[in-house]
C-alpha cells in the first residue's frame, strides 16, 4: 500500500471519461493543469483537507463540474485553476486564501453569487471576466486590491459593495457591466484604472 502525497502536472489532463475525482486527506499538492480538459463528464470533485495547494489551470475547462468546496487548508489557488468551468454554479472558498490569482474563475459563467472570505486580500486580473451569470458581489473588509479587468463582461451583475479597505480599482474592472445600476465608493479609494465602469449603460 503506498499514500500518495502530491498529484502532478498534467497528472489526468485530458481524461474525458472521469466523473468523479475523491483527493483524499494525504495529498497536499494539486499540480499544473492536473485535472485539465476532464470536461465532458466531471461533476464531483471533493478535495481532501490537506491540501494546501490547487495549481496552475489544475481544473481548466472542466465544463461538467457543477461546484466546488475548497477546505480551510488550501492557501494557494493558482491562477485560471477554474477558468471556463461553465457548469460551476457555487464555491466555497476556503478561510485561508489570502489571493484570488488571475483568471481564477473567468468564463464561469453559471456562477450566480460568489462569496468571499475576510482573509482575501486581493482580486486578482480577470478573476471573474465574462462571468456572466453573476449578479451580486459582496466584497469583504480584507480586500485592499480589485484588479484589471476582474469583473469586466459580468453583464448580470446588479450590485457590487465596496469596503473601505478597498484602495485601488484596476482598469476595466468593471467594463461592460450592462446591468450594474449603481455603485458606492468609499472615501479610501485613491485609484480608479482607465475604462473601470465604462458600457455600464
Amino acid at each position: 500500500t503506498r499514500t500518495v502525497t502530491q498529484i502532478g502536472d498534467d497528472a489526468f489532463n485530458e481524461c474525458i471519461r472521469l466523473t468523479s475525482v475523491d483527493i483524499p486527506n494525504s495529498v497536499t499538492t494539486i499540480g499544473d493543469y492536473a485535472f485539465a480538459y476532464s470536461s465532458k463528464k466531471l461533476k464531483n470533485v471533493n478535495i481532501g483537507n490537506s491540501v494546501t495547494t490547487i495549481g496552475y489551470a489544475a481544473f481548466y475547462g472542466c465544463t461538467s463540474l457543477t461546484g466546488i468546496d475548497i477546505p480551510n487548508s488550501v492557501t494557494t489557488i493558482g491562477c485560471a485553476a477554474f477558468e471556463g468551468c461553465t457548469s460551476l454554479a457555487s464555491v466555497n472558498i476556503s478561510s485561508s486564501v489570502t489571493t484570488i490569482e488571475s483568471r481564477t474563475f473567468e468564463g464561469c459563467t453559471s456562477l450566480t453569487s460568489v462569496e468571499f472570505p475576510n482573509s482575501v486580500t486581493t482580486i486578482g486580473d480577470y478573476a471573474f471576466q465574462d462571468c456572466k451569470g453573476l449578479t451580486s458581489v459582496e466584497i469583504p473588509n480584507s480586500v485592499t486590491t480589485i484588479g484589471d479587468y476582474a469583473f469586466e463582461g459580468c453583464t448580470s451583475l446588479m450590485s457590487v459593495e465596496i469596503p473601505n479597505s478597498v484602495t485601488t480599482i484596476g482598469s476595466s474592472t468593471f467594463h461592460g457591466c450592462t446591468s450594474l445600476a449603481s455603485i458606492e465608493l468609499p472615501n479610501t479609494v485613491t485609484t480608479i484604472g482607465d475604462y473601470a465602469f465604462m458600457d455600464c449603460i
